[in-house]
């Protein structure tokens, strides 16, 4: 087994490496920390230097070759270096310095997304990382975060995204009503997710409304959206409780609208749902 490079907890690599557990480090160096082999791997185009202890060097040597084909620097460091580094109680034993990947809201734009998730006053990192995981899933072609979200760099955020955070266009810090009227300008109707919406999910689908460009804007996990800005969307819409559940999380919520969107867009009439005559 290999002898460790970085021994010492005191190195100046591993203290500017835990400063980007704070998001005005993150945001001053452009730069943050993604844990475990899955997110270094997802990450290799974006890595500044990995970091391996000797045992998971033997364990993910393709990892490792495919950083170094990209030009990146490898580096094995002791076991409680790594863990110094990592934010988890059960580090893997790999971790990567990586760049910020957000892209500008106006090339956005220009792209005419078809399906986009705008996250408005969204605080929890791990929600904020799952809904960007369904939007990659549901294959949206952006994400969106206003500039009173959370930030998509955070350590929960990153693990929550499962590697979704290097698949797509991801904005950061767009007002929302420039979100708004700038995905409208590119073609998009704007939906807003509301438990209290006019409108429910069904009846979207039954119209036929969903096949068109559509942005979701999905609010805060524990008081939705305000007023203000469910009001400047098209529509106000919610998904239909069928049983006896009290609600969906924002998560759920957001996967059960992306993929709804996504089925009707690529039906061939716009998908009307099953129930329809």
């Amino acid at each position: 087994m290999a002898i460790p490079e970085l021994t010492s907890l005191r190195s100046p690599r591993v203290t500017a490496a835990r400063r980007l557990a704070k998001r005005s480090f993150r945001g001053k160096e452009r730069r943050f920390i993604v844990e475990g082999p899955q997110a270094v791997r997802e990450a290799i185009a974006h890595l500044v230097e990995v970091y391996v202890t000797p045992e998971a060097a033997g364990r993910h040597q393709e990892i490792l070759d495919a950083a170094r084909a990209a030009d990146v620097p490898v580096l094995t460091a002791a076991d409680d270096v790594v863990a110094e580094m990592s934010d988890t109680v059960t580090p893997q034993g790999i971790v990567g310095l990586c760049r910020f990947l957000d892209s500008p809201f106006e090339e956005i734009l220009a792209a005419r997304p078809k399906l986009v998730a705008v996250l408005a006053n969204v605080r929890d990192p791990g929600n904020a990382g799952t809904v960007l995981r369904c939007a990659d899933a549901a294959g949206a072609d952006a994400v969106v975060l206003t500039d009173a979200s959370v930030d998509p760099y955070n350590p929960k955020a990153v693990r929550a995204s499962v590697g979704s955070l290097f698949h797509l266009p991801v904005a950061v810090g767009v007002p929302v009503g420039r979100a708004v009227s700038g995905l409208r300008e590119a073609g998009a109707r704007v939906l807003a997710a509301d438990g209290a919406g006019e409108r429910d999910l069904d009846s979207e689908l039954d119209d036929g409304l969903l096949g068109a460009p559509t942005a979701w804007i999905f609010g805060n996990e524990a008081w939705g959206l305000p007023e203000a800005t469910r009001a400047l969307a098209d529509e106000v819409v919610r998904v239909p409780i069928h049983g006896r559940a009290e609600s969906l999380n924002l998560a759920t919520a957001a996967a059960v609208c992306l993929y709804a969107s996504a089925r009707a867009q690529r039906a061939p009439a716009g998908c009307r749902s099953v129930t329809s005559t």
